[in-house]
C-alpha cells in the first residue's frame, strides 16, 4: 500500500463524483450507474425531451376523468419520489381538464329538463282556459233558454202564479160591486136641502147637500147588498170654505168613537168654496145585507160643510 493509495477503497469511501476529476479518471472512475444506494438520486443523462415522465398523456387524462391519480414511474420501474408535472419542464404541455357534456353522454350530471317542464305548464294552462270557456258557454245557453221561456210566457216561473191576484182582480170587483151614492139620493133631515150653485161637485148634475151647518142636521145613507160582514172604508167627498170641519159618524144607529174628520187637507184658501172640494174616509164595520150610515151635526161638531158623494171600498 503506497501513500495516496490505500488499496482498494470501500464503496462508502468512493467519491461518487471522481469521474469528474483527472485523478479519478486515472484511477478508472466511471460514472455511477446505480448510485451506491442512491438509485434515484442520479439518473443517466438523456437528450432533452427524450425522457418520459409518468404515463402517457391520454392515459393520465383518462385516469383523471374517473377520479384516480395515475402513478408515475421512475427509474427501474420504481415510483419516482422527485416527480414533477410535465408543465414544469421545458417543452412540457399544460394539463387539459376533462370536459363534461351537458347533452347526453355518460360523464357528468344532467341539469333539470326545463323544456319538459315548460311544455307541461303550457298544457295545464290550456286545459284550464278550455274548461272556463266551456263553462261560460253552457251558462250562456242556460240563460238564453231561461230568457226565452220567460219571454214566451208558456210556463209560470217560481215567482209567478197561475192564480189571480186577490189585490188586483178581486179587489177591483168588490169596488165595482160595493154601493155608492150621490147627494140627491141621500135621506135628509128637516132643514137640510140640496143645491148646485157652487161649481166642482161630482154628483149627477153637480148637486150637493147644503144646510148641514146646524145642530141636529142629519144625512142618512141606506146601504144594500153587503155580501159579507166585516170592515169597510166609508169614503166622503165634501167641500169647505178653507176651514176644518167634522161630523158625528153613526153605523146602524150606533155612534162611532171618532168623528168623521173633514179638515182642510189641501190647504185651500179660506172663503173659496169652489177650491175647497176634498175627500176623506173612515173605517166602518158592516153586517151582511142592509146597513145604515149617518152623518149628524151634533153639539161640538164643526158642520160648515157641503156633502157631495158617499161610497164604500174594501178596507
Amino acid at each position: 500500500m503506497t501513500p495516496g493509495n490505500n488499496g482498494a477503497s470501500t464503496p462508502e469511501d468512493d467519491d461518487p463524483f471522481g469521474y469528474l476529476y483527472a485523478d479519478g479518471q486515472a484511477n478508472g472512475a466511471q460514472p455511477p450507474s446505480g448510485g451506491y444506494g442512491y438509485p434515484n438520486s442520479v439518473n443517466r443523462v438523456r437528450p432533452v425531451g427524450a425522457r418520459q415522465y409518468g404515463a402517457p398523456q391520454g392515459q393520465a387524462a383518462q385516469t383523471a376523468a374517473y377520479g384516480q391519480a395515475a402513478p408515475q414511474q421512475g427509474t427501474y420501474g420504481r415510483p419516482n419520489a422527485h416527480y414533477a408535472a410535465p408543465e414544469t419542464f421545458p417543452g412540457g404541455g399544460a394539463p387539459t381538464a376533462p370536459q363534461q357534456s351537458t347533452h347526453g353522454g355518460g360523464g357528468g350530471r344532467r341539469g333539470p329538463n326545463t323544456k319538459g317542464l315548460l311544455i307541461g305548464a303550457v298544457a295545464v294552462v290550456a286545459a284550464v282556459v278550455i274548461g272556463i270557456a266551456v263553462a261560460m258557454t253552457s251558462s250562456g245557453s242556460e240563460d238564453d233558454k231561461g230568457g226565452d221561456e220567460a219571454g214566451g210566457g208558456t210556463a209560470p216561473t217560481q215567482s209567478q202564479t197561475t192564480d189571480p191576484s186577490p189585490s188586483s182582480s178581486d179587489g177591483a170587483e168588490d169596488e165595482v160591486k160595493l154601493p155608492a151614492s150621490d147627494a140627491k139620493t141621500l135621506r135628509l133631515s128637516p132643514g137640510v136641502t140640496t143645491a148646485s150653485d157652487i161649481k166642482g161637485a161630482k154628483s149627477d148634475g153637480g148637486v150637493y147637500v147644503a144646510g148641514f151647518n146646524q145642530v141636529g142636521a142629519k144625512v142618512t145613507w141606506t146601504v144594500d147588498g153587503i155580501k159579507e160582514a166585516g170592515s169597510y172604508r166609508f169614503n166622503v167627498r165634501y167641500g169647505i170654505p178653507g176651514v176644518d170641519a167634522d161630523a158625528t159618524l153613526m153605523v146602524n144607529g150606533k155612534a162611532e168613537s171618532r168623528p168623521m174628520n173633514m179638515k182642510n187637507f189641501g190647504g185651500t184658501p179660506q172663503g173659496d168654496w169652489e177650491k175647497g172640494w176634498q175627500t176623506t174616509w173612515a173605517n166602518v164595520n158592516l153586517t151582511e145585507g142592509t146597513n145604515t150610515i149617518e152623518l149628524a151635526c151634533n153639539a161640538g161638531n164643526k158642520c160648515d160643510v157641503l156633502l157631495d158623494q158617499f161610497s164604500l171600498t174594501t178596507g
